[in-house]
């Protein structure tokens, strides 16, 4: 049986590195020089065109004291890979230097209703802020699956200390109780919790009959049976509802926000409250999170902990005493 003193072709899975390494000896016409600009000992730089050779099971080079000549095998593939070589260097450049500058397209996923939250014209601010910056919202209120979806950041109601996805919480939410002036002028203010059972209220649901609401105020946990003749299971139509003068509503503070500063809606019986569930932040991993997530991320945590940061404090007494005046 014939034995062979070479390696078979493939024996060896080839290595980008040598090859670059190649590309450079070729270039610089001599080991010790591209040792030099590749900052590695010139025995070890020969050890990896070797390797490279037995890989490829071609001699690459002839090499002698004095000069270093291509084979035919080793011209060709200089020419078929310094330039691939030189692309891949290029764009590793590209993306090292480009690191710093937010860019390309960020995915954010999160409710239905979020852009209610999240004004519109917040989009266009962060947007001229960051040029090279493409955003795209895909809003649903089931759950987006972050990596099939290919979402960047998800906005999510929930408990932070169950949630190990959760990159930031934003805030810790709470529901409170709010309805519009005009509704209050017509059917009067609630003055205790019990006084809610004789109002409309509107329920977050689209079940019929009296439900419980379960609230905390000066006495602690307290609860109140209610009713009302308008329900429907989005928070969103809720606030609208409720601003129409449909009922007295128990809401989360960052979707009642705007309505209150505006006056369509005021806060009825401010001593109670729901705890509500956590608004976080979610990635799909919390490690290497790229510089445009980043930045939006820094946006939006800036911009909604602005507006919970000084809550309108309008109640329902405020309300009625400003327009006795009046």
């Amino acid at each position: 049986m014939k034995s062979t003193s070479r390696r078979k072709s493939g024996s060896h899975r080839l290595d980008l590195n040598e090859v670059r390494m190649f590309v450079q000896v070729v270039r610089a016409r001599s080991f010790a020089e591209a040792a030099r600009r590749l900052a590695v000992p010139p025995n070890t730089l020969s050890r990896r065109i070797r390797q490279l050779e037995t890989a490829l099971d071609r001699r690459l080079m002839q090499r002698s004291t004095r000069k270093l000549t291509l084979t035919a095998a080793g011209q060709d593939f200089f020419d078929r890979c310094a330039a691939a070589v030189d692309g891949v260097l290029e764009a590793g450049k590209a993306l090292v230097e480009g690191s710093n500058t937010p860019s390309g397209l960020v995915r954010v996923a999160g409710p239905l209703d979020f852009l209610d939250i999240f004004h519109i014209e917040w989009v266009a601010e962060f947007l001229a802020q960051y040029p090279a910056v493409r955003l795209e919202f895909v809003l649903n209120d089931a759950r987006a699956d972050l990596i099939d979806e290919a979402i960047d950041v998800a906005f999510r109601g929930g408990s932070s200390r169950e949630s190990p996805a959760a990159y930031r919480q934003i805030t810790a939410q709470y529901l409170k109780l709010v309805a519009s002036p005009a509704y209050l002028e017509a059917r009067g203010t609630p003055q205790t919790l019990e006084d809610l059972g004789l109002h409309d209220c509107l329920i977050a649901s689209s079940r019929h009959g009296r439900i419980t609401w379960k609230l905390q105020g000066p006495q602690g946990n307290e609860e109140v049976s209610v009713s009302g003749r308008f329900g429907v299971n989005s928070a969103r139509v809720l606030v609208k509802s409720c601003i129409a003068g449909l009922g007295i509503a128990l809401l989360p503070d960052m979707l009642i926000e705007p309505a209150v500063r505006l006056g369509q809606v005021v806060r009825v019986l401010p001593a109670y409250r729901r705890e509500g569930a956590d608004f976080n932040i979610i990635l799909p991993s919390p490690d290497q999170v790229p510089t445009a997530v980043g930045a939006f991320i820094d946006f939006a945590i800036a911009k909604l902990q602005t507006v919970m940061a000084a809550p309108a404090t309008r109640t329902a007494g405020s309300h009625a005493r400003s327009h006795a005046k009046s």
